[in-house]
Order: structure tokens, then sequence, then C-alpha cells
């Protein structure tokens, strides 16, 4: 990949490193703010679960408007609502001023400056050789801020309580519009075959069976990870584990993930993407279902965030991956949106069933129990996907055709072999599929072809300039050359 490109890849990573980890830290906050504005585990976990539908529902949308008119805008029109979210959430007094704006604005502002639009401008820049690497390092990305930004939330809550908190949160979350200003780097699109409209794409993805299982599969993906993330660190104060062991356990899965993370995503450049799916999620189910069975102390609660960290967000550089693998990445955003949608309905039942299995029963039981057997309903979904490019995708993308050698200069009565060549948008040569036409109007040149070679005459009679064209044909692309011979 060239210097251009890296230099994307790391905007991208830096946006989802400051996005993403404040996303995944809100669950520290559950204590002080249900106890200061006296609501229910179940109302912020409802709030919470809000913020993930709204998150999702209006993610194949925002995707579409990153596709059209690039990611810069809606990153930066995305963070500045994602800070007015955050500051009013900070002011507020009452559980619908709360839900309003953690709920619904931030909702909004996630679809925008998170993982969806990033990895969309990542995967139209990076070849797809190498897409499943890249997208692991911009997920991993996302783990390290976890990683950095759940212990600095919580030591805000303990120093400054939670409204300020919010605020200075607020005012660190301006800086996405710099970061997105390299996301506008100028480079060469990885060939996606051809240009379809936004009606056909929807309705080429909808007859899709494994598209629709991949993103049932997510749905699995999202309430473990919102479960989690809103509810592990009530969980182990619940256990007579201190707060800041709670805070540090999510942060650990942010860091074992920066590994899993970029190992699943580089595996998947290799092995097949859904066998890693099936993979992750019974690796899931396991540690998730274990916690009905060992005790829980300090020890267990870093192991746990450890084994967890490995198969956190493994899930999602593969499963872009596939929707890229399948359509290619010429409506990305809008395609893998919709798959994040599920996910996002995943997140709004973890977010707020976790709250209500609490309120009703008093522990976290049965929701552990709910996870293991999604978990292990998740790697049924994913096995059997079909994992290849569509047929669309199958077919050589002709984008221009060279002719060797060049100049043509020959003398009356000599004879030249020649050689066409169609390549694709990266100029590549394409090697099958092409279909070669060779014609010279002029009756002193004498043309002789089969395939992409021709033995060229000329006759004794030739003019000092003759035309000599070459058609290339793939299927109903066209590209033709023409070439001056030249009589010497």
């Amino acid at each position: 990949m060239t210097p251009r490109i890296w230099f994307l890849v790391a905007c991208g990573i830096a946006i989802v490193l400051t996005a993403g980890g404040l996303r995944l830290s809100f669950g520290v906050l559950l204590k002080p703010i249900s106890s200061d504005l006296e609501i229910g585990r179940q109302v912020f976990g409802l709030v919470l679960a809000v913020q993930a539908l709204i998150f999702g529902l209006v993610q194949p949308f925002v995707g579409l408007l990153a596709d059209r008119f690039g990611s810069l805008r809606v990153i930066s029109v995305s963070a500045v609502l994602f800070a007015l979210g955050m500051f009013f959430a900070g002011q507020a007094e009452t559980a619908l001023g709360f839900g309003l704006s953690l709920g619904v604005l931030v909702g909004f502002a996630l679809s925008g400056c998170t993982q969806v639009v990033v990895l969309g401008a990542v995967g139209r820049a990076v070849p797809p050789a190498r897409q499943g690497t890249a997208f692991g390092m911009v997920i991993s990305a996302q783990s390290l801020g976890m990683f950095l930004v759940v212990p600095g939330v919580q030591e805000l809550v303990d120093n400054f309580a939670w409204r300020p908190t919010m605020t200075i949160l607020a005012v660190g979350v301006l800086v996405l519009p710099l970061f997105a200003l390299g996301m506008r780097a100028r480079v060469a699109p990885a060939p996606s075959g051809p240009q379809q409209s936004v009606t056909e794409a929807l309705v080429e993805a909808r007859s899709q069976t494994s598209y629709w299982l991949l993103t049932a599969g997510f749905f699995v993906c999202g309430f473990h990870v919102t479960f989690i993330a809103v509810h592990l660190p009530a969980y182990f104060v619940d256990q007579n584990i201190s707060a800041q062991t709670g805070a540090l356990a999510l942060a650990v899965i942010g860091l074992f993930n920066m590994v899993g993370a970029y190992v699943f995503g580089a595996l998947g450049d290799r092995f097949k993407k859904k066998n890693l799916l099936v993979f992750i999620y019974l690796g899931r189910a396991v540690v998730m279902g274990s916690l009905l069975f060992i005790p829980v102390t300090d020890f267990v609660a870093l192991l746990f965030g450890a084994i967890m960290g490995v198969f956190w967000l493994g899930t999602v550089p593969l499963t872009s991956g596939i929707v890229a693998q399948m359509f290619g990445t010429r409506y990305f955003g809008m395609l893998f949106g919709v798959v994040f949608l599920g996910h996002q309905l995943g997140s709004f039942a973890g977010a707020w069933l976790g709250g209500y299995v609490y309120d009703v029963t008093g522990s976290y039981d049965w929701m552990w129990i709910m996870s293991a057997a999604l978990g292990v309903l998740a790697a049924i979904l994913n096995w059997p996907i079909v994992e290849k490019p569509l047929s669309r995708l199958a077919a050589p993308v002709l984008a221009a055709l060279g002719i060797s050698p060049t100049p043509i200069r020959l003398r009356p009565g000599d004879t030249a072999e020649l050689r066409a060549v169609g390549m694709d948008a990266t100029g590549q040569p394409l090697t099958s599929a092409v279909e070669y036409e060779w014609d010279s109007s002029d009756p002193a040149l004498e043309v002789d072809a089969s395939g992409g070679s021709a033995i060229v005459a000329v006759k004794p009679s030739a003019d000092s300039e003759m035309t000599l064209t070459v058609r290339a044909r793939v299927g109903d692309q066209l590209v033709f050359a023409k070439r001056i011979v030249t009589v010497v």
C-alpha cells in the first residue's frame, strides 16, 4: 500500500480510537448516574439501548451519505452532534432529558463517526487482498480507545463527579473533524465491478441468503458486547469487586482485543472468514457461560476481560470483510450499515434486557445463560455462509487497452506482429474473458488476427500513414484504441 493510503488508515484509526473508546466507556457511569437521577438500572440500560437502536436505524442512510459525499463532512457533523449530546446529558435533571441527550442525540452522532463510515473509506482505498488486515487495524484502535478511555473516564468520575466529566468528554470529542481531514486523501479506488444504482445494490443484497445469515449472527455480537460494556462493571461490584477493578476489566477487554481484532482480521486474508466467525462465537459462549460456575475474584474478573477481549470485536473485520468481498465497496457504507443495524438491534436487547433481568431477578445469571446460548446460535448461523464474490464482481473490469510495440513504423512490404492487452482499473492485464477485434479501413494494410495478437502486412502501395483500430470486449464492456502505422 502507498504512504497516502497508510495515512488515510492512520486517520481512520485515530477517529475510531476516540469515538469508539468513548462509546464503550458509558458502563462506568451506570451507578453514579442511576443514583443521582434516581433511576434504576433498567432505565439507564434503556437509554443506552435507545442509543444503540438509533445508531443502527440511521446507519444505512448515513453510510450512503458517506458513500456519496465523502466521510469528511459526515464525520465533522456527527462530531458536533456527539459533543452536544454529551454536554446536554451532563446537564440533565430527569430521565427524559438524559434519554433525549445521551440516547437520541448521541445515537444519531455515533452513526457518522465510528467504524462503519471509517471502514467504508478504508475499504475503497485498500486493495482487496489487504482489506482484512486494514479492517483489523481500525477495529483494534477502538479496543485501544477502550483500554485508554475507560480508566480515564472512571478517574474523572472519581475526582470530578459525573456531570463535569460529561462536559470534559464533550470538549474532547471536537478533535474528530481534525482527524477526518485525512480521510479525504485522494487514492485510486480498488476495482468494484460494474456500477450499480442504490436500488440495484439493495435488491441484489436482499436476494442473498448469506447476507441475512451474516446480519443475524451480527445481532448476537451486538447483544454480547453491549450487555458487557453496560453491565459488566456493575456485575463485578455486585460480586464485591471494586468499581476500579470493574472498570479495569473493561479496559483489559480493550487491551487484549487490540491483538484479537488485528489477528482475526489478518487471518481473514488467509482463511475463510465465516469459519473464523464460528470459532469466535463458540469461544464467547464458553467464556460467558463460565461465569455461572466460577467464583468471581479480582483475578477472575481480569482473566475474563483478557479472554473475552481476544474474541471481543474480532467479528467486525471479518463481517465487514465478507460484505466487501461479496458486493464490492461502491455501496459498502450502506450495505454494511444494514448488517450493522442487526448488530445494534442486538445492542438494544443486550443493554435493556440486562437492566430488566437484574431489576426483576436481582442478578445477571439469566443474562449469562442467554448470552452463551446466543453464542452457539450465532456459530450455527454463520457456518453455511457462502463466502465469495457475486458473479457481477467475478467478471473482469475492463478499463484500458494497451498495444505493443509502439510506435508502429514499417516499410512497404514489411510484416510485424502486434499484441493487444486489456487491462483493469489498476493497470493489471486481464488474461481471460477478453475478446479482441482488429480492423483497418485502409486496403493497403492487411491484418491477420488471432485473439490479442495480429500479423500486420504493409502492401507496396501503402501511403505514409494508415490507421489501425483494436477493440477489446468483456461482456457489455468495450474499450477501443487507434494506432497510426507509419510507412518509412
